[in-house]
């Protein structure tokens, strides 16, 4: 990643005030900044798999992408090698379900 791209350790404590966690993904020497999904990328992240089943991926990618090195997102093996983890970005916490 360009050292202008990358972000300073203030614009990382900013985006975690605003976002709640940031998370960064490495492959091949680049590097992306990604914030967690909305429930409205993921409606629209499920609904554009319906059609096709990396779009999901390619949504979210998207729609949670803050700042990196835009190879991640344009060659297709780079975007390969991210997709798996892009599921991680999906923070869900423990629910209890009382009958009364």
């Amino acid at each position: 990643m360009d050292i202008e791209k990358k972000p300073t350790k203030a614009k990382i404590e900013e985006w975690k005030k605003q976002y709640g966690s940031i998370f960064r993904i490495e492959v091949d020497g680049r590097e992306c900044y990604l914030k967690p999904p909305s429930r409205k990328a993921l409606g629209y992240a499920s609904m554009a798999a319906k059609q096709n089943p990396l779009a999901f991926n390619e949504v979210i990618l998207r729609e949670c992408w803050l700042t990196g090195d835009e190879e991640i997102r344009t060659d297709d093996t780079l975007f390969l090698s991210v997709a798996p983890h892009l599921d991680r970005l999906i923070e869900v916490k423990e629910a209890e379900l009382e009958k009364l």
